[in-house]
């Protein structure tokens, strides 16, 4: 890693005033500014890092009202912006995170291979067994909407809060778009998509100690499901159709109602026959299962096409985040 690039560390505080401090003491030297967000936090967290943290790198930002962790990592990416910061490392504060790990997601976007790094925690077998069943089981699923919603399909563990960002990416985020709240980094996947950048996943171990979490999966479920439905629609028209036309801009519609039409049609037969208690003849079978089949074929067609076009060209220059040093060197 160059001893060039200016790194800072987003951390968003609400209710962790217990593990912040030890989270900034783990924090190495190749991090040239760590940014504490306040969101609005009950227990007063800026507060209590201002007066107990002697550690000159660290700024403390505050939300007058809370925004949620987008809202506070969003602020953190807008002033990391403003100071010249090339690369923005997002840890939480309660200590699941390991800050060790920092060198590992920031060398992929310095070697010009990503411009968005993610924690992956389901890339060691063996390591998953320690993750609660409930969370295991809510990030396989979560997984697979975000993959059709973002078109990032080579990413797993799409709420995984650990990334990195290079800052020309950064600042081309719509801010005022983004979801605010525990829908953040899935909303974030699909605003890089249509940007085009390059996101890579980075293995990492799960920490879980005496934290709680304020996420329900009871209560977001429906809510994630929703937009990441909206989110896929207006991927496909963002890609297919507004930006670019392709062979998949044909299938994908094609195939929707081709299906439609064979179910329908299958479906009013074979409800017509059997309120006569006759058998549906073998050739209105065939009428109906041949669109199927062929809509079928379409869609597979499409998602192929839509899986080869993930990007792979990174968006920031390379070499660029070489150009200054860190202050004070």
């Amino acid at each position: 890693m160059s001893d060039h690039v200016r790194v800072a560390v987003v951390i968003p505080s609400y209710k962790v005033k217990r593990h912040i401090l030890d989270v900034i003491g783990r924090i190495g030297p190749e991090c040239s500014r760590i940014y504490v967000v306040d969101d609005c936090c009950p227990d007063g967290s800026g507060e209590f890092v201002r007066q107990n943290c002697g550690d000159p790198r660290v700024v403390v930002l505050q939300n007058e009202v809370n925004q949620g962790v987008g809202g506070a990592v969003m602020h953190g990416y807008q002033v990391a912006i403003r100071d010249g910061m090339d690369i923005f490392v997002k840890i939480d504060g309660d200590g699941q995170m390991d800050p060790a790990l920092i060198p590992d997601f920031i060398e992929p976007i310095v070697a010009g291979e990503a411009d968005y790094t993610k924690g992956n925690r389901f890339f060691d077998l063996e390591e998953i067994h320690a993750m609660p069943k409930v969370r295991l089981f809510g990030n396989a699923a979560l997984s697979f909407i975000t993959k059709l919603s973002s078109g990032y399909w080579d990413l797993f563990d799409p709420t995984n809060g650990y990334t990195a960002i290079h800052r020309d990416v950064a600042r081309h985020l719509p801010f005022g778009k983004i979801s605010r709240r525990y829908f953040f980094e899935t909303d974030l996947l699909f605003r890089l998509n249509t940007l085009r950048a390059v996101v890579v996943d980075v293995p990492m171990d799960a920490h879980y100690g005496d934290e709680v979490s304020n996420l329900k999966i009871s209560k977001v479920a429906g809510e994630f499901l929703l937009k990441n439905i909206r989110n896929f629609g207006k991927r496909i028209f963002y890609n297919y159709y507004l930006r670019d036309m392709s062979v998949g801009s044909i299938e994908l519609p094609l195939g929707v109602l081709m299906m439609l039409a064979g179910g329908i049609f299958g479906a009013y037969h074979w409800i017509q026959s059997a309120s006569r208690g006759l058998t549906t003849p073998a050739g209105t079978v065939m009428l109906a299962a041949i669109p199927l089949l062929m809509g079928l074929q379409f869609i597979l067609a499409f998602v192929a096409g839509d899986m080869a076009s993930v990007p792979r060209r990174v968006l920031h220059r390379r070499g660029s985040v070489k150009a200054r040093k860190p202050a004070g060197q």
